[in-house]
């Protein structure tokens, strides 16, 4: 198995001891995105769905960054600190996908580190 991982200069810089994005056998795996401006490197302010949006923002400049497309991704879990925001989650992950929707789980976390709402992470494929 030849493991590579990639740089993304687009994407918010982690904030623990781990990488972004790795990719094996054609698979690429994108770390658990939060909502924080890759621009500053701040938590973005405002509700879920604002949450929503710039973390499926962060997943597709990742996946710019390996040269893939949100049509490419085949897997995503969301973790939720409240599953009573399942429905506005969902609404702004619809404008994310097309017909090539991934399989998905959708879990509530209870807790989110920096106590964000939503974090997504994915599987895609080249």
């Amino acid at each position: 198995m030849t493991k590579q991982i990639h740089e993304t200069p687009s994407a918010p810089e982690p904030v623990g001891p781990y990488s972004v994005a790795t990719e094996a056998n054609g698979f690429v795996f994108v770390s658990g995105q939060v909502a924080i401006d890759p621009a500053t490197n701040a938590p973005v302010a405002g509700g879920v769905e604002t949450q929503a949006r710039q973390v499926l923002e962060n997943v597709r400049s990742v996946l710019a960054d390996v040269g893939l497309v949100m049509s490419d991704v085949v897997k995503t879990s969301i973790f939720l600190a409240d599953i009573a925001d399942f429905g506005k989650v969902n609404a702004v992950y619809a404008e994310f996908f097309d017909d090539a929707r991934p399989a998905r789980s959708t879990i509530q976390a209870g807790a989110l580190p920096g106590g964000y709402l939503v974090e997504i992470d994915l599987i895609a494929a080249r």
